[in-house]
């Protein structure tokens, strides 16, 4: 049973990849071949380009800790190995989902509209305040990969084995110690999650309080600022639907030093958090129209379609 538990794992951990370096490395040849030609990108299209490649890395990291989940269990527990690939992972995981977060942030101050000096301040500087995002984010995935380094000094400086072979009390304590730590870890992802729920909302109301206004203007419905809400809101939404799932699996992939039958817990984990990577690449695609036009031509294989630097945008 076991046995046909990890083929399954591997059969669909490496579907899931190919499936998101399709998607992200689809992001990244478009805008990067557009930027490349006219030496010139747009702020939303740079977010969504770093964010495409943040993904692919790593995509890369859970492919290789899910084949060592599966050849190499021990290996990958232990050493050197494990700390690489701890250390890569919460780089890439935490500029990940602040990349993201500042997409969200972007969406919201430019589509929604509310008379609030601080928010209209905030609309006005929105290339300067998404920049200082990014700055914030590099420096807290920084951050969070040296606070997972020093965790490794004090585990590496364990008690170990005494003579007799068995762990020392000293190194079970400490052992408990980083595993707590790291499941703790998974606190850095809450700020990421608020800022995305309070630009949801926001546009929730912008959007509410617009179409009351095109009711009473007796106007339609379908003018560009309403679509642009829904647009946004479509976005924001199935990214915070999919960052719940991918939350949720990381906390159990971090907790699983504390639950039986580890090497299950562990691949149906991985398998949920690859869906954040995969699902919200495409979400992206959809909701740019120059992406989706172009995606939507690949698909078909139609003569010329893949010729970066075409005009359509997300929301402009």
């Amino acid at each position: 049973m076991l046995r046909l538990s990890k083929w399954g794992f591997l059969v669909l951990t490496t579907l899931q990849f190919m499936l998101g370096m399709l998607g992200n490395g689809f992001i990244g040849w478009v805008n990067g071949s557009s930027w490349f030609k006219s030496k010139r990108i747009s702020l939303s299209d740079f977010i969504i380009t770093s964010l495409a490649v943040s993904r692919i890395v790593l995509l890369w990291i859970l492919l290789i800790d899910g084949v060592l989940l599966v050849f190499s269990s021990k290996l990958r527990d232990e050493g050197i190995v494990m700390q690489i690939i701890d250390v890569f992972w919460t780089f890439t995981n935490h500029l990940s989902i602040w990349l993201a977060t500042c997409l969200n942030v972007f969406y919201c101050l430019k589509v929604a509209s509310f008379s609030h000096p601080m928010f209209l301040w905030l609309k006005w500087r929105v290339s300067r305040v998404v920049i200082w995002m990014l700055l914030s984010t590099l420096l807290l995935s920084c951050c969070s990969a040296i606070s997972l380094i020093r965790e490794f000094k004090m585990y590496s400086v364990l008690g170990g084995i005494d003579e007799t072979g068995n762990m020392t009390e000293l190194f079970r304590k400490k052992e408990k110690e980083y595993k707590l730590i790291h499941v703790l870890g998974t606190l850095w992802n809450l700020p990421p999650l608020v800022v995305s729920l309070t630009s949801y909302f926001m546009l929730i109301l912008s959007l509410g309080r617009h179409m009351q206004q095109m009711h009473q203007n007796r106007a339609s419905s379908r003018d560009p600022s309403t679509e642009a809400h829904r647009r946004a809101i479509r976005v924001i939404l199935s990214f915070l639907f999919l960052f719940l799932l991918y939350y949720l699996s990381f906390s159990v992939l971090t907790s699983s030093y504390f639950l039986p039958a580890t090497k299950m817990v562990s691949m149906i984990g991985e398998v949920i958090a690859l869906l954040y990577p995969v699902g919200h690449s495409y979400v992206l695609i959809l909701g740019n129209s120059k992406l989706k036009q172009m995606f939507v031509a690949m698909l078909r294989c139609e003569p010329g379609c893949l010729k970066p630097g075409s005009k359509g945008s997300v929301y402009r």
